[in-house]
């Protein structure tokens, strides 16, 4: 008999951890057939250690349409914590075709202690936070510039890995771009801030070990943060912050 097929939303490494976590048990590989989908926004991604699908679904209806045409027993969102559009669609095609749903997300940051911080709900709000003549360290992504480029008194330096995924002309009356993935030490981040003379970071609470190095090397240079608010997953969703207790739950609930 077919086993039941798990869908794992991926593109984080809390949903690599998982799928790792999955396929290195000989018990759970035999009862469930584990499916990674990837959203195909980054060229060339890793591959994944069970079978993957790349592409969206095309909205909600769509995907719960998938979700039983492959006999899905438990869905699985571990996307970024700033993928709010994937979480609802998510949910409620889960919920349309009646199937388990959970939410892995990693903890947002903690405040290092000392460090000035203030967080905002917006884009927007991030954008009018720094006074005129600021520079500011910008690490929001690539889709996120319109009102940080409508601030022209304010010098961004731009942080992103791809330059082609910006758009043309470049956004920015005054900055630079910086091509590079995030600091993986504070010493790093440090240097960059320094050589750029930044007064200001502004980036998402994504959590997670990965890029929390740039905001210990503010709150060590006394520069002030600028953190936007992740959004909160829809009503009455099932959340777990680590691996481990999203396997506990898996086993929870499939047969």
């Amino acid at each position: 008999m077919t086993p039941p097929t798990v869908l794992l939303l991926a593109g984080t490494l809390e949903a690599r951890e998982f799928a790792e976590k999955v396929m290195s048990r000989v018990d759970l590989r035999a009862r469930i057939r584990l499916v990674a989908s990837l959203a195909g926004v980054t060229a060339a991604p890793a591959p994944l250690p069970c079978d993957t699908r790349v592409g969206g679904f095309g909205g909600a209806e769509a995907m719960a349409k998938w979700l039983r045409a492959e006999q899905v027993a438990a869905v699985i969102d571990a996307t970024h914590p700033f993928a709010a559009a994937v979480t609802h669609n998510a949910v409620s095609a889960a919920e349309a075709a009646e199937v388990p749903f959970l939410r892995l997300e990693r903890p947002p940051w903690n405040k290092p202690e000392g460090a000035r911080w203030r967080e905002v709900a917006s884009h927007q709000k991030a954008a009018e936070a720094p006074p005129a003549g600021a520079r500011v360290l910008l690490t929001t992504g690539a889709r996120t510039l319109a009102p940080y480029a409508a601030r022209e008194d304010v010098w961004w330096g731009l942080r992103v890995m791809d330059q082609t995924a910006l758009p043309s002309p470049r956004p920015f009356a005054q900055g630079a771009m910086i091509e590079n993935r995030p600091g993986a030490s504070i010493s790093e981040e440090t240097a960059l801030m320094q050589a750029h003379g930044v007064t200001h970071l502004i980036t998402k609470n994504a959590g997670g070990a990965g890029a929390r190095a740039k905001v210990d090397a503010a709150a060590a240079l006394g520069l002030e943060t600028i953190l936007i608010r992740r959004p909160e997953p829809p009503p009455n969703t099932a959340v777990v912050g680590d691996v481990a207790a999203a396997l506990a739950w898996l086993e929870d609930h499939v047969p």
